[in-house]
C-alpha cells in the first residue's frame, strides 16, 4: 500500500464522492440531482471519496450544518479532469520546483489536492492519506451540471452504521461501509497530484 492513494466506490462510468449539509442544501440536490441555492456557486466546493474520512470530518452527519451525507455519483470523466488539473495545497519538494513555482501555480488553480490521514471505523488515523478535491468557482458550474449522475442520501445508512458503531458491533458496521478500493490513474497524474 502506498502512503498517499485515491481510494473510492467506482465502476466503469462514475466514482462516488462524498459531501454533508444542512436540509435546505441536501434535500433539494438529493430530489434533483443537483446542487441549487443556497449551495455556493462563488467558493470552492471539496469532494472526498473517502467515506470514513467524510465521517470524521461531519462526525457521523452530528456537526451543525452537515447533518445531511450525501454520496454524489460524478462521471470518471469529471473526477480525472479535476485531478488532471489539480494543484497540491502545499510545495510538494517533489512535484514542485520550487516554493515559488508551486505558489504561482496555486493562485492560478481551478482545483487544488489536499491529503489528509484516512480513518479507521473507530476514527484513528492511519499512516495512509486520502484525497480531497477542491473545486473552485471556475469549474463548479461544469461540475453540477456536467459531472453528477445521481446524488443519493447516505444519511440513513450513516446513521445506522454509527449506532453499530456505538453498540461496539464493529464487524457489522464495517459490512455496510462503502466498498472503496484503489482508484487507477495515470503516471502523469500520479506525479501531478504528490502520489508517492
Amino acid at each position: 500500500m502506498r502512503y498517499q492513494e485515491i481510494r473510492a466506490a467506482y465502476d466503469n462510468k462514475t466514482i462516488t464522492v462524498y459531501q454533508a449539509y444542512n436540509k435546505n442544501i441536501a434535500l433539494p440536490a438529493i430530489k434533483n440531482n443537483k446542487f441549487e441555492k443556497p449551495f455556493s456557486f462563488n467558493r470552492m466546493t471539496w469532494i472526498k471519496p473517502s467515506y470514513l474520512w467524510l465521517m470524521e470530518r461531519s462526525n457521523w452527519a452530528n456537526k451543525s450544518n452537515q447533518e445531511f451525507i450525501l454520496g454524489i455519483k460524478i462521471k470518471r470523466e469529471g473526477w480525472e479532469k479535476a485531478l488532471s488539473l489539480g494543484i497540491l495545497t502545499h510545495p510538494d519538494k517533489d512535484v514542485y520546483a520550487s516554493a515559488s513555482v508551486w505558489e504561482e501555480k496555486f493562485n492560478e488553480a481551478k482545483v487544488h489536492i489536499q491529503w489528509d490521514p484516512e480513518r479507521t471505523l473507530r476514527g484513528g488515523k492511519l499512516e495512509v492519506r486520502s484525497i480531497q478535491v477542491g473545486i473552485s468557482r471556475f469549474l463548479i458550474e461544469e461540475y453540477n451540471n456536467e459531472w453528477i449522475e445521481e446524488i443519493v442520501d447516505m444519511t440513513p445508512l450513516t446513521k445506522k452504521i454509527n449506532q453499530l458503531r456505538k453498540d461496539g458491533k464493529h464487524k457489522e458496521a464495517k459490512r455496510l461501509l462503502p466498498n472503496e478500493k484503489v482508484y487507477p490513474v495515470s503516471d502523469e497524474v500520479e506525479k501531478r497530484i504528490g502520489i508517492k
